[in-house]
């Protein structure tokens, strides 16, 4: 008994841990030899919820069309939008985040990724500059508009009609940030 043990010691020592434990290193080439189980344990890399990945920022094109057909769809032309119409979609590459296991490529394609970015800019806290200090301009000059804003300062809110205007055209979503970025939905 001990003899057979000593030989299988021997055995595992000369050749490599892993072969001989049965661990095998999953899914760390591009080689798939194997054919892909749906029923199987391991989800197409394609399919990772964006937990498990990484993707690129969607490229700026700043209006220019041209520029993101050549690059076959990458990048975003316009940023942001208020309805989910209005929002253009792009493609951007991703990557599996190490020690995550899946079948496929590990880099690939993601399509459909919305065009949206995020500064500074809080709904209710434009809001309440506009109500509270709108007639000197501070909601123009909180959303980077600050040509109106100094026309709104001088005139003391176009004296109330302005500054009541700006009120209603907040709360219907007429007035956005000058950036082209969303409103941040976190206060």
């Amino acid at each position: 008994m001990r003899l057979r043990y000593s030989v299988l010691l021997l055995v595992c020592l000369s050749w490599d841990f892993r072969i001989c434990t049965g661990i095998t290193v999953i899914n760390n080439t591009t080689d798939f030899q194997q054919e892909y189980r749906p029923e199987g344990p391991l989800v197409l890399c394609k399919f990772l919820p964006k937990e498990f990945i990484e993707c690129e920022e969607p490229i700026d094109h700043k209006g220019n069309k041209t520029a993101k057909d050549e690059k076959d769809g990458f990048g975003c032309v316009k940023f942001g939008g208020s309805w989910y119409e209005d929002v253009e979609k792009a493609k951007v590459s991703c990557t599996v985040l190490p020690y995550i296991e899946c079948y496929g490529p590990k880099t690939f394609t993601r399509e459909g990724v919305p065009c949206i970015k995020y500064s500074d800019h809080y709904f209710a806290t434009t809001l309440l500059y506009s109500i509270l200090l709108g007639f000197l301009g501070m909601d123009r000059f909180c959303l980077g508009q600050t040509g109106t804003a100094v026309g709104k300062l001088f005139s003391l809110g176009g004296v109330g009609v302005w500054w009541v205007f700006d009120v209603i055209l907040l709360i219907t979503g007429s007035l956005q940030p000058e950036d082209g970025s969303n409103w941040n939905p976190y206060v």
